[in-house]
Parts: structure tokens; sequence; C-alpha cells
């Protein structure tokens, strides 16, 4: 079947229960009533896809990181509906992993008592390795909910995922916060990628500034904010945000994050084998290998051969569940079972480990689930332990340990008999509540001292 032909039509009945579904969350966005004319809206057009990708006459390497390259506004669509809200999407140059030039998309929210001092970045949970699922295109109703992927292996849910995020969207559109949501895996969805999805959230805060619809001010205060694939943007943004854009560390007053991936190599050896993450694994091997242009083909076996292909476009919805019980050990060649014997793994891991990175200058909320085995994953051997289901507990509180020791006001929160999922829902209103008190003006919680240690976060070393 063709990417463009979908899988199944929407009835009446689901048309309807969308545009309701949509009335509401208008309203909780807004703050006031829906118009009228919401009451039936029509199914938003797909915009050109043009726009995605820079056509102009310079070199994009002749921009500097953050540079403003086209605009427009779009009615702001959940599940391809249009809201009364308008969208803000820059197109603006940033660096991806390997250091070269990259065009990317950002949106920005802003609502009718939008605070132009106050803006918060959001990092989305999209999770994918498919670039249709970027939340730019789902807030712009330019996401092919039931189509096939492009390579035809994966039914398309992945865009679905920021729409679902719009429900958080209205407390912070309530206290008058502009919402700035990059797509942070960059253009090509490079999925588990650190330092690009930094690099990424960081230059859509300087585009965002730069374009005077967006009401944003030079001096804006602004928090990060993110769980999950979120908080692997957010955290990055927060570590590089110093040496790469310090204009705009300037004005960063904290972070807010949650269910962090820290050392890659320790997340491997956690979900490898998971019933409900084991796939999440592939992901994240085809996303860095994809990123800093690694051919891993030569080390695959048949099964990993396949299985890399399958998930060339997939999203975390097509995965998760989907491969029970997959190991690293299925996916490479016997003599490839230790994942150290292969060179570039272990490069590639040292470079996106969070706990060897530089310490950024910012306060952060940090929350960390540590009941993995409701989610299918069991707790890890010596120097792993628990987790919540991908994520590790040890490792998190070791990353909070090292800023504490820099002298940053942490606010740790672990949860011991929850998992990944239902982590974010304690995580959501802690870090609401600890972001507004950032721009209120009251000093930054710390726990330090009743952070637990945690495990090791050295570097990998090469297998002889």
């Amino acid at each position: 079947m063709g990417r463009g032909t979908p899988m199944w039509r929407t009835s009446m009945s689901s048309r309807v229960l969308s545009r309701t579904v949509v009335g509401v969350l208008a309203v909780a966005l807004t703050g006031v009533g829906a118009p009228a004319a919401l009451a039936q809206p029509a199914l938003a057009q797909s915009p050109d896809d043009s726009f995605y990708s820079y056509e102009g006459a310079a070199p994009l390497s002749s921009y500097a990181p953050g540079a403003v390259l086209e605009t427009r506004t779009v009615p702001y669509t959940i599940l391809n509906i249009p809201t009364p809200i308008q969208a803000v999407q820059v197109l603006y140059r940033s660096t991806d992993a390997l250091g070269q030039p990259s065009a990317n998309v950002t949106s920005i929210l802003r609502p009718a008592n939008a605070q132009p001092d106050k803006v918060v970045s959001y990092q989305s949970f999209y999770d994918s390795l498919n670039p249709d699922d970027s939340p730019s295109r789902a807030i712009a109703g330019n996401t092919p909910i039931g189509d096939w992927t492009p390579s035809g292996r994966n039914f398309n849910v992945g865009g679905t995922f920021t729409s679902i995020e719009a429900a958080l969207f209205g407390p912070l559109f309530a206290l008058g916060y502009t919402i700035v949501v990059p797509d942070t895996e960059g253009p090509d969805a490079n999925f588990a990628a650190g330092p690009e999805y930094g690099m990424m959230t960081l230059d859509a805060l300087r585009a965002a500034k730069d374009v005077p619809e967006t009401g944003i001010t030079d001096d804006a205060e602004i928090a990060l904010m993110g769980y999950s694939g979120g908080a692997i943007a957010t955290n990055w943004a927060s570590i590089l945000a110093p040496a790469y854009a310090p204009e705009i560390n300037d004005n960063l007053i904290g972070a807010a994050q949650g269910g962090v991936l820290v050392n890659p190599a320790n997340n491997l050896r956690y979900a490898s084998g998971s019933i409900g993450w084991g796939g999440v694994v592939g992901m994240a091997i085809v996303g860095v290998a994809r990123s800093y242009d690694i051919d891993f083909g030569k080390y695959l076996s048949d099964r990993g051969r396949d299985v890399m292909a399958r998930l060339e476009d997939a999203s975390i919805g097509n995965v998760l569940a989907q491969y029970p019980g997959l190991t690293w050990q299925e996916l490479v060649k016997p003599e490839y079972a230790d994942p150290n014997t292969v060179p570039e793994y272990v490069d590639v891991v040292n470079k996106i480990n969070m706990g060897t990175a530089a310490t950024p200058t910012i306060p952060m909320f940090i929350a960390q689930a540590a009941n993995g085995t409701i989610e299918g994953t069991q707790p890890g051997g010596p120097g792993v332990g628990a987790g919540d289901g991908v994520m590790i507990t040890g490792d998190v509180r070791t990353l909070a340990r090292k800023y504490c020791d820099a002298g940053l006001p942490i606010q740790y929160d672990q949860y011991d008999t929850i998992s990944h999922f239902l982590g974010a829902m304690l995580w959501l209103p802690g870090a609401l509540t600890w972001i507004d008190d950032r721009f209120t003006g009251k000093p930054a919680p710390s726990n330090c001292a009743n952070i637990a240690p945690g495990n090791s976060l050295a570097p990998q070393e090469h297998a002889r």
C-alpha cells in the first residue's frame, strides 16, 4: 500500500467525536468559550512540504545558528483539526550532530494574555524516526494519520503524540506563557541524538526571538520543560547553552525534566530484553547511526537487518510492546554480543553520555520513576539496577548529585512504586508548579542532601 493510501476511513461518528474533543481542548487552551464556528470545524489543509526545507540561493552555512530562514502563521491543529489559536512557525538554521548546518522548524504558540517576557520552551516526547511525526507538522495539521509511513512498513500514528500533549498547554496558556515547541530531533528525525536535540532547541529560541509576530522580547525569561524524549532535549540544551548559545543561557531561569536518558550504554543493557521497551533499543541504534553517519551493517545479524529496516521510519507508537524481549544479541552477529566490541558504538555512546558532558548553570527540577517491572523491564545487574522501564534511576541520581556538587539548586523527586508512563503523570503537576515559581521569583528549592548515591557514569571502554 502506498504512502498516500489511507488504511481506514474516518466514520461520521468519529469525526463528530474528534471535533468535540477539539472544541473542549480549544476552550482549555484559550481560557474562553470556543466560537460558534468551531462546532463543525473543517479538517485542516496540509501545508506545502517545501516549508520544511531550505531552498534559498545563499548556502545554508552562510547563516549563523538560529538565523530565521522563513516564517508562516497557521491554525494550531489538534489531530489535524484547527483550533482558534494561531501558531507562528519558523524555519531556522541550526546544527546537526556532526556540526553541519541544518534547517529545522519550530512552532510558537501565543495565548491572548501573553506576557512577552515569559517563555516556556516545551520539548515534545514524540520519539520517532519519521520526520512526518514532528511537532511542527502536527501543529500545522500536516500529520498523515491513517497512512502508511514512507517505507510502507509502519502505520503512521506518531504525530498524534504532539496532539495528546496539547492537554498540558492549557495551564501554561492560562498563566500567560508563550510556548516554543521545537522539532527537537531535527529535519531527519534523528532519534536519541542528544547533543543534536540540544542545539535544535537552543537555535529555536534564538529564531523565535527574532520574529516580531511571536512577541518574545530580547530579555524574556525562559524555562525549559520536557519528559522522556523531551528530557533528552531539555537537559542537553541546558548542558550546551553556556558555550553554544550564551545569550540564551543568560535568559534561562531553570529546567523541569523527568524520565531522563543519562548514559545510553547503561540504558541499552537495562532495556535489552524488556517486554515493553526492547524495540526502543533498536530505534536508538537506528537514530544514533543516522545522526552520526555510522554504518552498523557489518555487525548486524539477519534478524538485525530485518528489524533495522522495519524501524527506519517507525515511531515509539509502532514499537512499544511489538518487539517483546528484543535484545542487542539478537540484532548482531555472535562475535559482537558484547556491545563494547563494536568500536563505533563505544565512541558514539560516549559522545551522548550526559554524565561526562559539561555542567549546566541553571536550577533544575528532576523526577524519575523506579518500578520498571510494571512495563516489563526487570532491574539491571550491578552498576545498572532499577529503572522506570527504559530510564535508569541510579544514573539520574548520579547526574543530579553531579549538578548539586557544582552548586546548582536541584529538586529531585523519585517515584519508587511507579513506572515511566505513570511517572509522567506525577512529574507534570510538579513541573508546572516549579516553573511558575521560577517566573514569580521564588528561590529555587534544593534537596541535594537527600539524594542517594547512584551509578557510575564513566565513559565506556573498547573491549579487547
